[in-house]
């Protein structure tokens, strides 16, 4: 992030990074073989100086973060300029989760929208240049709030509190982005976005399931009988969290990234995840993520749904709906990449290193179940 979006703990979700991103940087750049394997030097650098204005090698190429998700590249050349280059991991997974030029499309379509995200610099769908298609966009400075010490050390708490409002302010600029007016009108389908979801995530579910978990199946089959009715469709971006953020010092959301499963749908479904991922200083803790914004100054969660509300009119009486549904995807998530590791995609490793993976898909489920319990 850029970004640091996709750097892995034992938790899937309970990430460690700090300070601005350049001292993310610092903390975190790995020279290790992921460069060597994921970046082909000669070739991606004949096409930076080819496609991207103004880049000049050479080239220093620095492996930032990976895992399950894409990998992401800091890149600098001899002109000081930065820039961050994304490709699918080596070892793919779901094939539309790593879908360069789907991600590159949207990042491309929202430079000009209001929605503050990095400049896209170009994309590369020739797989003879790097194994893999990829895409560069600029590196963005600012801070990514991953724990409590971070958002005390980079914010204060009148600025925390600006961060909770400014996160909110720009889920609502996403959705309210004209889909016509930058060309993303064909995106995807633009209805039955919940149906569709359930529908994959199912069929995920039982081709990379490594054992029977029926709160799986029945969360399934009530979320399916009452979905509620879908408005017009928006962007959805589909992991919208204050860590997949940039943030300045002034709370202010600078870029938001990681748009690897964005699409076409239904709004409420990125706030009804948000929610998921979010606990403030007086919400009942959440079983999913570390809880950083339980510092003094963050808003608690219905303060963002409410302010969401007042801001885009729309109706949030179903939002425990949403919150079911957001943690039921994050267990089938969860649960897929808890198999690719089982199948030797962090090298081998015992089960037992893998076992919080196994605990947090349940967990996940288990409040699925719950988020239900409370729909009247």
């Amino acid at each position: 992030m850029y970004c640091l979006g996709t750097f892995d703990t034992a938790h899937e979700h309970c990430l460690v990074a700090s300070g601005t991103t350049q001292q993310i940087l610092d903390r975190f750049l790995v020279m290790s073989d992921t460069v060597g394997a994921g970046i082909d030097s000669p070739k991606v650098t004949k096409w930076l100086e080819a496609n991207v204005e103004g880049a000049q090698g050479p080239f220093s190429f620095e492996f930032i973060a990976g895992g399950h998700s894409n990998l992401t590249f800091s890149v600098r050349d001899t002109n000081q300029n930065h820039y961050v280059l994304r490709r699918p991991p080596l070892s793919h997974g779901l094939a539309s989760a790593h879908d360069m030029g789907r991600e590159h499309r949207m990042i491309a379509a929202l430079q000009n929208s209001g929605v503050p995200v990095p400049r896209a610099r170009g994309l590369c769908t020739d797989t003879e240049i790097n194994g893999a298609p990829f895409y560069v966009m600029n590196f963005v400075d600012g801070h990514i709030v991953r724990d409590i010490p971070i958002a005390e050390r980079v914010l204060t708490e009148q600025t925390r509190t600006r961060a909770s409002e400014s996160l909110v302010e720009t889920l609502a600029k996403i959705h309210a982005v004209d889909l016509n007016a930058v060309g993303l009108q064909d995106f995807s389908r633009h209805e039955g976005y919940i149906a569709r979801q359930l529908k994959r995530w199912y069929g995920q579910w039982n081709a990379q399931k490594t054992r029977e978990l029926s709160s799986i199946d029945r969360v399934h089959d009530e979320l399916s009988k009452r979905i509620p009715e879908q408005g017009p469709a928006t962007i959805v971006h589909g992991d919208y969290r204050l860590d997949n953020c940039i943030v300045s010092s002034q709370g202010e959301i600078q870029a938001v990234l990681d748009w690897e499963i964005c699409t076409l749908g239904d709004p409420l479904a990125d706030l009804g995840l948000l929610t998921v991922y979010w606990t403030g200083p007086n919400d009942e803790a959440s079983p999913w993520m570390s809880q950083y914004t339980t510092v003094k100054g963050f808003l608690n969660r219905s303060d963002l749904i409410a302010r969401y509300a007042k801001i885009t009119g729309r109706d949030v009486s179903n939002i425990e709906f949403y919150r079911a549904f957001a943690y039921w995807k994050l267990a089938c998530i969860v649960e897929g990449v808890y198999a690719r590791y089982l199948g030797g995609a962090l090298g081998e490793k015992q089960s037992a290193d893998l076992e919080p993976f196994k605990l947090q898909t349940e967990a996940a489920a288990n409040s699925a179940q719950e988020a239900l319990s409370r729909l009247n």
